[in-house]
């Protein structure tokens, strides 16, 4: 078994893949009572983290999304695991890994594949259960982003307007000149950054202005989001780069929910749980003024999180209820917009907080630290919700070899 060398520490590199070799890392021991809180980065050391992430509401506050008075919406199975299992796939690295070893190479929690509608493979692993909501971290944004490009569309948020138009709270931060759209698409110039390796990164210490993250003896810095919203600072001009920024969601979050009148919790219960008729209810993590935080603070199950994309592949649709418009997920498909990075050696795009990949599947996808993500791939027809607990935070350590797999698996259902 080799290790993986990630920001100076060292980890199995899953080279053995076999779960019966790797038994400790396929599950941890839930923590002694009241030993794993935010008031300790012990909730996200490896291999605890493999329990927390299943576990957040019992690590800190929450806002409940409500699942509806309704029955759950079902989705018929049609079982093709062995034939997914043994699907072998070259990763970016020229390694060739058979599609089941590769999950436990990148500490999967569960996967949820969907082909035309269909359950075709279902697997959950460690502390994970079907009826557990599990830490979605960045895939949240892409729920937000959608929303509030939803509110664009029907004409109750102008994205062309800047942020103090609506949150006059933010006159003189680094979003005085910032437009709505340039937040959504994270095309901003802000004097922040999200190393999560460095304890003096900004991220770092926006965990600790929400709680999430233990603050110092002494600590006199934000102790709310809000708070620590009006601190920054711009840096360079708006418009001109994409740079991936938290930020910039928890803003766009507070321009929906001061605009609309509604919690973020309460505009994904009436937008998106009751009408996708989600399994279980939902929950977003709050800070200590209660502030539900849109940029990384949602827990959901793996079947509900399919739901999603399902309802996004089906450009909105749901059950001849359009949720969310069909022009919305037009608009993050196109190729031609300005927010572009390099990633893997190939140029993509980013869009209402959504990572547009360009591939061969026209796949868009949601994306969260520690390997969560959620695969919408319309020409394979297919879905792929997946969790996992990374003990690597950034993608860098798991995208060679996620991404070469969602693409071998879309080309094979495709055919």
């Amino acid at each position: 078994m080799g290790l993986l060398e990630f920001d100076g520490k060292r980890y199995l590199d899953g080279r053995a893949s076999d779960p019966r070799e790797l038994g400790w890392m396929c599950g941890a021991p839930p923590p002694p009572e009241k030993r794993i809180t935010f008031e300790s980065d012990a909730f996200i050391d490896f291999p605890q983290i493999r329990w927390s992430l299943s576990h957040m509401r019992e690590l800190g506050p929450t806002a409940n999304v409500w699942r509806g008075p309704g029955a759950p919406s079902q989705f018929e199975r049609v079982d093709r695991t062995s034939e997914i299992e043994a699907l072998t796939f070259a990763d970016l690295d020229g390694r060739t890994r058979r599609f089941e070893d590769a999950l436990f190479d990148t500490y999967a929690d569960g996967i949820l594949v969907l082909h035309r509608g269909r359950i075709v493979y279902e697997r959950y692993f460690g502390e994970l259960e079907p009826h557990l909501p599990h830490a979605c971290h960045s895939v949240t944004k892409s729920y937000t982003g959608s929303l509030a490009a939803a509110f664009v569309h029907e004409g109750v948020l102008d994205d062309s307007k800047m942020i103090p138009h609506y949150l006059p709270e933010l006159r003189g931060t680094a979003w005085d000149d910032a437009t709505l759209r340039q937040v959504m698409d994270m095309h901003t110039g802000l004097d922040y950054n999200e190393i999560y390796a460095d304890e003096r990164s900004s991220v770092r210490v926006l965990g600790r202005a929400c709680g999430r993250r233990p603050r110092p003896a002494g600590y006199d810095g934000p102790r709310t989001l809000c708070d620590y919203l009006r601190t920054v600072r711009k840096e360079g001009a708006h418009g001109e780069s994409f740079a991936y920024k938290t930020v910039n969601s928890e803003v766009m979050t507070w321009v929906m929910t001061r605009v609309t009148g509604r919690s973020f919790t309460q505009l994904m219960h009436e937008r998106l749980w009751a009408p996708l008729g989600c399994e279980e209810d939902g929950y977003v993590s709050v800070d200590p003024a209660g502030t539900q935080m849109g940029g990384g603070g949602m827990c959901a199950t793996l079947r509900d999180v399919a739901r999603f994309g399902e309802l996004m592949r089906r450009e909105g649709e749901w059950n001849g209820k359009q949720l969310i418009p069909a022009a919305v997920v037009h608009d993050v498909q196109k190729g031609d917009h300005p927010a572009r990075f390099v990633s893997l050696g190939v140029t993509r795009s980013y869009r209402s907080q959504w990572w547009v990949t360009h591939d061969e599947l026209g796949a868009f996808q949601a994306s969260g630290i520690h390997g969560q993500r959620v695969y919408i791939a319309p020409k394979a027809e297919m879905v792929v919700a997946r969790f996992a607990s990374h003990p690597v935070a950034s993608s860098a350590a798991s995208e060679p070899i996620v991404l070469p797999q969602m693409l071998a698996l879309g080309r094979m259902l495709r055919e």
